[in-house]
C-alpha cells in the first residue's frame, strides 16, 4: 500500500501542464513579440521606378473590352432612344385640358396675325397718302394704245358677219439664214358682209367680240379674180 501511494503522488496527471511545458510556452510568445516588433520598425521596401514604369506600360497594354459593332441603323435608333429618354416626360393630361391648351394657342396666334395685317394696312395706306396718281384719262392721253393691224387672204365666208383671214408670214431664220414661210388663220368681224374668198383684206385688233373673235375688218385692197 506504501509503493502504491508513493507512486500515485509521483506520477503527474495527464490532463495538467508541467513547468517546463509553460516555460517553453513562454519562451515562444517572447520570440514571436520580438519578431513582429523586429517586422514593424523595418522599413517597408521600395519598388525600383523601372519596375513601376514596367508595371504601368503592362497595364496601360493590357487589351481594352471588345467594342461592339453597330450598323449606322442601330447607331440612329440608339441616338433616338438616348434623346427621347432625355426629354421630360409631360404629365398626363385630359381631353378638356388638351383642348383648351389649343384653343389658348390659336387666340394667341390670332392675335399676332391680327396685329401683322393692322400694319401692313397702316403701311399701305401711308403710300397710298403718299403717292399722286394721275387720272386713267391724262395716262391714255399721253400714252395711248397701239392696235396691231394685219393684212391676209380671206379663207372663208361660211358664218355670218364673219371671216378667216390667213396671214401668211415669210422671215430668215437668224442663223441658218434660211426663208422659212409659215401662216396662220384668225377670225375677223364682217359686219357689212363686204369680204369674201381670195379677197385681200386688212383686219385691226379690237375687243372680244365672240368666243373666237379678236379682230375687224378695216378694208378690202384687192378683190378675188
Amino acid at each position: 500500500m506504501a509503493d502504491e501511494t508513493e507512486e500515485n503522488a509521483t506520477a503527474p496527471d495527464d490532463g495538467a501542464a508541467t513547468p517546463a511545458d509553460e516555460t517553453a510556452a513562454e519562451d515562444e510568445a517572447t520570440r514571436a513579440a520580438a519578431s513582429s516588433e523586429a517586422d514593424a520598425e523595418q522599413p517597408a521596401q521600395e519598388v525600383p521606378a523601372s519596375e513601376a514604369g514596367v508595371a504601368s506600360d503592362r497595364g496601360a497594354q493590357a487589351p481594352s473590352e471588345p467594342t461592339e459593332a453597330l450598323t449606322p441603323k442601330q447607331r440612329r435608333q440608339r441616338g433616338r432612344a438616348a434623346k427621347a429618354a432625355a426629354v421630360p416626360t409631360r404629365p398626363q393630361r385630359s381631353a378638356e385640358e388638351r383642348q383648351a391648351e389649343r384653343d389658348a394657342e390659336r387666340r394667341r396666334k390670332a392675335q399676332i396675325r391680327s396685329a401683322r395685317r393692322k400694319r401692313e394696312r397702316e403701311k399701305a395706306s401711308t403710300a397710298r397718302d403718299g403717292a399722286t396718281r394721275e387720272p386713267v384719262a391724262a395716262r391714255r392721253g399721253q400714252r395711248p394704245g397701239k392696235q396691231k393691224t394685219r393684212q391676209g387672204v380671206v379663207v372663208s365666208d361660211r358664218a355670218s358677219k364673219t371671216i378667216v383671214v390667213r396671214i401668211d408670214v415669210t422671215r430668215r431664220h437668224p442663223f441658218y439664214e434660211k426663208v422659212v414661210r409659215t401662216s396662220a388663220t384668225l377670225h375677223a368681224h364682217d359686219e357689212r358682209e363686204d369680204a369674201h374668198i381670195g379677197d385681200t383684206v386688212v383686219v385691226r385688233e379690237s375687243r372680244p367680240l365672240s368666243r373666237t373673235k379678236r379682230w375687224r375688218l378695216v378694208e378690202v385692197l384687192a378683190r378675188a379674180k
